[in-house]
């Protein structure tokens, strides 16, 4: 993927009546409302870099307008590789490709049906991408605890052991 670089500005698509404090943003990037952004910092939260501002240009609603007539401030944030390696033996992971990169696990990827970290491996990140799976973004139970304690909004998380990737599934 290509980095996204400044200037930092954004279409919002809102599905609701309220805008969401996490956006999936373009690329390895995500979005934070800057509530959320502030709340991570003052945490001491961990394995996010960048939290550069976001110019949004345009608001379009799908659904019904968004009750506030302002659009909060949002800030770009990348999740950090991380130390965490998958553990291919307690997984359940469809390949096409034998590994080619003992470092970054890469290998063709069929499916995802759980999975688990290699023991020792994790080192403390709250989130991170982790080698073997990194396009997906990997979160700690303190950061868990972080969006359930302040209600933070349009996030979705699942126990890594329950979650499923699988495009050539309905």
């Amino acid at each position: 993927m290509k980095v996204w670089l400044p200037p930092y500005r954004v279409e919002l698509e809102v599905h609701g009546a309220t805008f969401g404090d996490f956006v999936e943003g373009p690329g390895d990037e995500a979005l934070f409302s800057e509530r959320m952004a502030e709340t991570f910092r003052e945490e001491g939260l961990t394995g996010l870099l960048g939290f550069h501002p976001v110019e949004v240009s345009r608001v379009r609603a799908k659904r019904k307008r968004p009750k506030s007539g302002s659009v909060p401030r949002y800030f770009v944030v990348s999740p950090c590789f991380g130390r965490g390696a998958v553990d291919e033996a307690r997984s359940h992971l469809r390949h096409t490709k034998p590994m080619t990169c003992a470092e970054c696990r890469y290998r063709g990827l069929d499916s995802i049906h759980g999975f688990s970290l290699e023991p020792g491996t994790w080192q403390g990140e709250d989130v991170f991408r982790p080698r073997g799976l990194q396009g997906t973004i990997i979160v700690s139970e303190r950061f868990a605890r972080f969006v359930t304690r302040h209600a933070f909004t349009n996030t979705k998380l699942t126990p890594t052991e329950e979650y499923v990737w699988d495009p050539g599934q309905p």
